[in-house]
């Protein structure tokens, strides 16, 4: 895997794609939403659906004005940034853009790289290749841990408690064991119901 360094021209950002859907996990799924992925990573999963998105020298630097205007042609006002680890960049500028164009600031990290933006919610999805940073724990809206092997459980519990306690939980099985993980997640959260399920629905209805 490529060595990324954080991208430190605020003006342009390497955009592996962005398109118009729908939110397909957690907390605000089903809601329109305009998503930005942003190329660059260097937490590496093994289970990763986007391995295309770690090398973000693959990726056109694009204007962060060209970003919002083309999401503004769109009515829905969530913009969600993810990767990629967004985190490898600076952000000020694109959230202070699009929050200019009435947008909701929405990012899904792994909460390894320290925090630039203002967003309106942040989803922290931890990854056991590398650690999220406690002061992202903390600012989480949404915790969203992916459960790959019967381990996992009290590795979530592990983040949860150092969540704030306002921060919603869920658990989502990894897309290519959800027919063995989803059954052992639907108990668990029968017995600790503090932790609510999230699908990947997008992948279900055949939307990006």
């Amino acid at each position: 895997m490529s060595v990324i360094t954080t991208n430190i021209n605020t003006s342009t950002l390497p955009v592996m794609e962005r398109f118009y859907t729908i939110q397909g996990e957690g907390y605000h799924q089903g809601r329109a939403a305009y998503f930005v992925r942003l190329g660059g990573c260097d937490v590496g999963c093994v289970w990763c659906d986007v391995k295309d998105s770690w090398d973000a020298e693959k990726h056109p630097q694009v204007p962060v004005t060209d970003i919002v205007a083309e999401a503004a042609k769109f009515p829905g006002r969530i913009a969600v940034i993810t990767g990629g680890e967004p985190l490898l960049h600076q952000l000020d500028v694109l959230t202070k853009t699009l929050h200019k164009q009435g947008f909701q600031t929405h990012i899904e990290t792994s909460g390894s790289s320290p925090l630039s933006g203002s967003w309106d919610w942040i989803t922290l999805s931890p990854k056991k290749f590398k650690a999220p940073l406690p002061d992202i724990c903390k600012a989480a809206h949404e915790l969203k841990v992916v459960i790959f092997n019967k381990t996992d459980f009290a590795w979530a519990e592990k983040y949860a408690a150092l969540a704030g306690k306002h921060c919603k939980l869920y658990l989502q099985p990894e897309w290519e064991r959800s027919a063995e993980m989803t059954p052992l997640i639907i108990d668990y959260i029968k017995d600790n119901p503090q932790w609510t399920m999230s699908l990947q629905i997008h992948k279900y209805i055949n939307v990006p």
